[in-house]
């Protein structure tokens, strides 16, 4: 099975210049935790609701005039839509992130999360234990 089978599609993206206010109702409005950051369809980062918190909040950045750019993850790991699932599982896993951008001809196409594979029952075990991979006990 490849990425493309399972992959979300019109995904929703933000602008680089919004603000996090603009980027933090993306995220309520669409009950998700993560956004892309493009340019027209070209990626330049992924920005998640921890971003926003962790690197402008809690250091007393404004969120109305802070720029998504400036808080956001700009070395992201993607995926082409005809890479096999076992393959991103094992990118997930391996990076301890739960969301992948899928890139074909240099642009966003779209995302695949570890929920897509968990709820395909041939790859359950497989979204299991890149779930428990990428959630690791930071604090033991």
């Amino acid at each position: 099975m490849k990425v493309r089978d399972l992959m979300s599609e019109n995904v929703k993206c933000a602008d680089p210049n919004q603000s996090l206010v603009e980027v933090a109702q993306i995220l309520a409005s669409s009950n998700i935790g993560s956004v892309p950051v493009c340019q027209g369809q070209q990626l330049t980062g992924m920005v998640t609701d921890r971003d926003i918190l962790v690197r402008a909040i809690a250091e007393g950045k404004d969120p109305q005039t802070t720029k998504v750019s400036e808080v956001m993850t700009k070395d992201v790991h993607c995926v082409s839509p005809d890479t096999d699932i076992h393959q991103a599982s094992d990118l997930m896993a391996e990076n301890q992130i739960r969301r992948l951008p899928v890139i074909e001809n240099n642009q966003l196409v779209g995302v695949l999360a570890i929920g897509d594979i968990a709820v395909q029952s041939i790859h359950v075990d497989e979204a299991g234990e890149a779930l428990s991979s990428i959630s690791e006990k930071v604090y033991q």
